[in-house]
């Protein structure tokens, strides 16, 4: 049983603390999706070969497009496979620490209570 003006456990100094919270919650939802649109809208490159082979993806590692120089294909179906592997795999490691650094950016500063 609950004695009057005893609530839940939960002073006035928890409630303001937990409304607090909501509202850096909601500062960081909104943020989110802001970066979500940002990320969606940047161009992250990588490379290989000394640029024979470009793949462009955007922030969140969606792929734009590949651009491969006339001089890489006189290299071969083999080595031009390993130029593209090499590129695709420097531009997704570009763009997954982009998003790391945004997100950590976001998220800074923030204390919230029981995280």
């Amino acid at each position: 049983m609950i004695g009057k003006g005893q609530g839940f456990g939960f002073g006035l100094g928890k409630m303001k603390e937990l409304a607090e919270a909501f509202k850096k919650a909601q500062q960081v939802q909104e943020g989110a999706k802001r970066l979500q649109e940002e990320l969606e809208q940047m161009e992250i490159q990588g490379e290989s070969g000394g640029g024979l082979v470009k793949v462009i993806v955007s922030g969140n590692q969606e792929p734009k497009r590949v651009e491969i120089s006339p001089d890489a294909l006189a290299e071969g179906a083999e080595v031009l496979s390993d130029l593209v592997t090499v590129a695709m795999k420097e531009a997704y490691n570009k763009s997954t620490a982009t998003m790391r650094e945004r997100m950590e950016e976001l998220t800074s500063g923030l204390e919230l209570p029981g995280f």
